[in-house]
């Protein structure tokens, strides 16, 4: 696992212990900011569940201007604290530990508005649909902005996640066992 493009480019970066983490492979997280590339420099950047970091780090390393990185797991925050040592990004980010939620709701109240918003629950739960409506509930997601959520391919298909009424999903792309979805806020 490392840094694809960008200012720290080629870093290697740690994951948590055990198997609560799942990193995002390599191959599908070229090709999502291969897709979002344009959108990077300057945005502000939310990653929900960030496990490692890598999301959120590859979103600062690519050029933008702030990232959130939330995670309820101490060993998933001590490695995205190791990893943005490592990338030397520190400067640009906001460490929340604690449940996405419970950060949802306080970077509401505190009126924080994102571009970008990234979110990568674990697959087993039914935490994308309850994270997906609160992000539609709350004004995190600046206008214009995207909602981007990362799912098993498998599961979501077999039970898609209906997104709630202010969101609308834009696009679906799949490479091997990860589907990303786009959402953007519903003008309706």
């Amino acid at each position: 696992m490392r840094v694809i493009s960008g200012t720290a480019k080629r870093v290697g970066l740690v994951a948590p212990q055990g198997q609560s983490t799942r990193p995002t492979a390599d191959m599908a997280k070229e090709s999502l900011f291969n897709i979002i590339g344009a959108d990077i420099p300057q945005a502000r950047f939310l990653d929900l569940f960030c496990g490692s970091g890598a999301i959120g780090l590859e979103a600062l390393s690519r050029g933008a201007a702030e990232a959130a990185l939330v995670d309820s797991s101490k060993d998933a925050m001590a490695a995205t604290a190791q990893n943005l040592e490592k990338t030397r990004l520190t400067p640009r980010a906001t460490l929340w530990p604690m449940p996405a939620a419970k950060a949802i709701m306080q970077m509401d109240a505190c009126g924080q508005v994102f571009d970008i918003i990234f979110l990568d629950p674990p697959y087993d739960t039914d935490l994308l649909s309850q994270t997906l409506d609160l992000l539609g509930e709350s004004g995190l997601l600046a206008p214009g902005g995207m909602i981007i959520a990362e799912a098993d391919a498998k599961l979501y298909k077999a039970n898609p996640a209906a997104p709630p009424k202010t969101l609308k999903l834009t696009s679906e792309r799949v490479y091997g066992r990860t589907c990303f979805l786009f959402y953007r806020r519903d003008p309706a």
